[in-house]
């Protein structure tokens, strides 16, 4: 019975043994082994990488910390820089990375902590990018010169820069001079694998930059609310100058519209008076004529037109001398 409960003991020992000695790599993703919190190396001294896959190590020695492989985009908030000119812009971008060096980078991130990755790469970032739009112009940036600009940017804070007047560029199989006083280019050959990672770059922190992009450029509040107030301005300038062409030519329409009502009531008029006038002289010569032919009943006639005016309502009252020639035809005989 005890040797039963030995051999169990054993079996389920070694289980246990393999098990935390096994340990599993996820697509997507490569580990590296620590012993004693240093990380394990080859006989080249450089970091031992896990790919995807099943992997043994030593149990309770050693721990493995994954990291993720595949290319990381990390967002920037939109941030002001400075142009040529001294003018200021708004630019909102993006980076795109991965790990390069395991190693260095688990060292410079306390861990291989992605958002301390990213602090580092955005301070980094953030400089470079402002001294290089410090060289160019407004319309240099917003033009075809912007992906030279991402190119450049992407080069200097993969292989780094070291000094200012004469600026140097260090990149993995040679390191490029350039001595502008004597407008001179030197290319010096780094020994390749002697080579040492310029301290100013990211492959310090075991980091490649893949891309660089400026997703959009915008001017500070203050200088678009100035700009479109001078444009507002501007419209409403030209507004006016339409608005007093329009009320010119307004009054012009009108100036010869009011002559032409003027015009046409005073030949209307005109007209009127030679008519009425023409239709008097007739009524005039047909009274003539009657009067010619007649003249008593013409008389009589009138005076009945008389009498009719003058008793128009029961209440008119005229006082005559009975003896009066208005009351002649109303005088019995």
């Amino acid at each position: 019975m005890t040797r039963h409960i030995v051999i169990i003991s054993v079996i389920f020992s070694v289980l246990i043994s393999f098990y935390t000695s096994c340990f599993i790599i996820q697509e997507g993703q490569c580990g590296i082994v620590l012993r004693f919190g240093k990380v394990l190396r080859d006989i080249d001294n450089n970091p031992i990488v896990y790919n995807p896959g099943l992997h043994i190590k030593i149990p309770i020695l050693e721990k493995v910390k994954n990291l993720d492989i595949r290319i990381q985009t990390m967002e920037n908030q939109e941030d002001r820089f400075v142009t040529m000119e001294k003018k200021d812009l708004i630019i909102d971008s993006y980076i795109k990375w991965r790990i390069s060096d395991f190693s260095r980078y688990y060292l410079a991130t306390g861990g291989g902590d992605i958002s301390q990755a990213e602090t580092l790469i955005r301070r980094k970032f953030s400089d470079r990018l402002r001294s290089e739009l410090g060289k160019l112009d407004v319309k240099g940036i917003v033009t075809d010169s912007r992906n030279q600009l991402m190119s450049d940017v992407r080069k200097l804070l993969n292989y780094g820069t070291v000094g200012n007047d004469n600026e140097k560029v260090l990149s993995n199989n040679c390191m490029f001079f350039s001595n502008f006083k004597n407008n001179e280019f030197y290319l010096v050959d780094s020994f390749k694998d002697n080579l040492e990672i310029n301290q100013n770059s990211m492959a310090a922190l075991g980091i490649e930059i893949v891309d660089v992009r400026i997703k959009q450029i915008n001017l500070p509040v203050e200088v678009s609310d100035a700009i479109y107030q001078r444009m507002r301005a501007e419209r409403e300038a030209v507004a006016r100058r339409h608005r007093s062409q329009g009320q010119e030519e307004a009054e012009k329409l009108r100036a010869v519209a009011d002559y032409e009502v003027t015009r046409t009531l005073s030949e209307a008029e005109h007209q009127s008076l030679i008519i009425r006038g023409e239709a008097d002289a007739e009524t005039v010569r047909i009274y003539a004529n009657s009067f010619n032919e007649d003249p008593d009943f013409y008389i009589f006639l009138r005076m009945l037109h008389a009498y009719e005016n003058s008793f128009k309502d029961d209440y008119n009252v005229i006082v005559l001398n009975p003896e009066s020639n208005f009351l002649r035809f109303m005088k019995l005989q």
